[in-house]
This record gives C-alpha cells, sequence and structure tokens, in this order.
C-alpha cells in the first residue's frame, strides 16, 4: 500500500497560508530594515530599489519576481514534475501580488530585531509550501532540478550566487543593510529545520533473513542503496591433542553470500543500515 497521500484542498491552505504569512513577513520586517532575502525574493527587492534610488521610479515587486520564477518553474514543469510547478508557482503568485497589494505595517525600527523575527517568519512560511509538497520558487527551483538531474548539491552554487548579491547590496546601499540580511537568512534557515526535517538524513536498521526482498523494495521505493553488515558464526576450534590442552581462541566465519547481478554481495542473514528517507517503507515492507 502507497503512503497517503495529503488531500489536495490542505495543500491549497497550507500553500496559500504560507505564502500570505511570508508577504506579510516581506512589508512588515524586511522592507523596514531595508533586508535582503537570498534567492529570487532577495534579488526582486535589490533591483527593485537599485531602480527608485538610481533611475528615479519604483517598478512594482511581482514584475521582477514573477519573471525570474517563470522561467525556472517552465524548467521544472518540464523536467521535474506537473503539479509541484504548478503548486510552487501559484505560491510565488500569491506572495509576489500581495507584497505589492499589502500597506507597509512596521512592527519595529531595530534593524536587528527586523532581522530575526522576519527570519524566523519567513521559516515558517517556506515550511508550510514544504509541507504541502510545493516550493516558494526561487533557488528551491534550480536546486531541485540539479538533485534530480546531476544529483549534485546545488547549495554551493546557490551560496555563491547570494554573497554576490549581498556584495552588491554592501556597495549600492551600505554593508550594514547586507550584514543584516545575513542574519535573516541564518535566522531562517535554523526555523526552517526545526520546523520541517522531511529531508534531513535518518538511519533505518533493518534485521532481516531475506535480505533479496528487502534490498529490492527499498531501491524500488526509495531509490536508495543499503549498506550492509555480514553475520559473523562463533565458532570454536577441538583441541589439537595431548601435548596441546589449551584451546585456540575462537574465529570468526562469514556465512554463504548471495551475489547479484550488479556485483552487490548479500549474506543469508544481513542487517541492512538505509541512510536517508523512511517513512514510504513503512508500508511496503510486508517480509
Amino acid at each position: 500500500m502507497p503512503p497517503k497521500q495529503t488531500p489536495i484542498w490542505q495543500r491549497l491552505l497550507l500553500i496559500a497560508t504560507g505564502s500570505v504569512i511570508m508577504a506579510l513577513g516581506i512589508v512588515s520586517f524586511v522592507r523596514t530594515a531595508g533586508l535582503f532575502p537570498g534567492g529570487f525574493t532577495g534579488l526582486s527587492l535589490l533591483v527593485q530599489e537599485s531602480c527608485t534610488r538610481y533611475l528615479g521610479f519604483t517598478p512594482p515587486y511581482s514584475l521582477f519576481s514573477l519573471s525570474l520564477n517563470f522561467v525556472a518553474a517552465a524548467v521544472c514543469f518540464r523536467y521535474i514534475g506537473k503539479r509541484f510547478a504548478l503548486f510552487s508557482m501559484l505560491a510565488v503568485v500569491i506572495t509576489s501580488v500581495l507584497t505589492d497589494l499589502l500597506p507597509a505595517m512596521p512592527l519595529a525600527t531595530d534593524p536587528l530585531l527586523n532581522s530575526v523575527f522576519g527570519g524566523l517568519v519567513n521559516g515558517l512560511a517556506i515550511s508550510m509550501c514544504l509541507r504541502a509538497d510545493a516550493s516558494t520558487g526561487g533557488t528551491d527551483f534550480i536546486s531541485i532540478y540539479l538533485a534530480e538531474k546531476s544529483g549534485k548539491d546545488a547549495f554551493n552554487i546557490i551560496l555563491c550566487g547570494n554573497v554576490v548579491m549581498l556584495s552588491v547590496a554592501g556597495l549600492l546601499f551600505g554593508w550594514d543593510r547586507a550584514l543584516y540580511s545575513m542574519i535573516f537568512q541564518f535566522c531562517t534557515t535554523q526555523a526552517l529545520h526545526t520546523l520541517f526535517r522531511r529531508y534531513q538524513h535518518r538511519t533505518l536498521w533493518i534485521v532481516t533473513d531475506k535480505p533479496e526482498e528487502v534490498y529490492a523494495i527499498i531501491r524500488d521505493v526509495t531509490h536508495h542503496g543499503a549498506t550492509l553488515f555480514h553475520r559473523a558464526v562463533r565458532r570454536r576450534h577441538p583441541p589439537r591433542g595431548p601435548r596441546c590442552p589449551r584451546r585456540r581462541p575462537p574465529c570468526l566465519h562469514q556465512r554463504p553470500a548471495h551475489r547479484f547481478a550488479d556485483g552487490k554481495v548479500l549474506p543469508e542473514e544481513a542487517g541492512l543500515n538505509l541512510t536517508g528517507e523512511y517513512g514510504k517503507l513503512q508500508n511496503s515492507i510486508h517480509l
């Protein structure tokens, strides 16, 4: 039996609520302190403020946010999944439109308070969208695409992009705002790690006398490999003769193993150590 899916109406409710919270965080904390969050959100705010200061007009935030995200969402729509891309773009559209429509609602004037609490609110909003199997757009599209297609971690690429963006922001608008933006991003990450744990690595131990069947289920359901620990049998050697009354210490002998076509070796009884998601296995292994 496959894992139970979240109803669509619950996913839509989570996405809408998370998007509203994110928009409120932008107009209440980010704009009040002049912060630049990471990803396409920070880049859109940076371009918008640059136009205001150096070109004399203020274009809408949604113009840049939707333009950047539509390109990334089109790639994910084709290569990752249609439902994921559509739900993610729904979150982007709601956040972008509300950011332009909602008036400024400053709750504090201290930039440090805005950085800390704004990051916590932002992390809460992102975790709600992730629980609905969606994202808030931006660099999430890039990281998921690279992880699915090439198996590479896009963290370094995204980090370098954020460093470049904050460096430009520091040169144009002052380094204090860039440093406060780093605090904002740090608080967002910590809140996200606390509230959303689905993609954090865990370890599942399985002791079974049917390793072939268990390994096949692990491979087919989770697309993960497994680390094998051979079971050892302790045997004692008899004494050689009357001249050697002492017995030799016991030796460890491994049981016969089965060899797969792909080269993996599994014994008759083995412990399987799987690192990664294991929620899908709960209803899959019936051995």
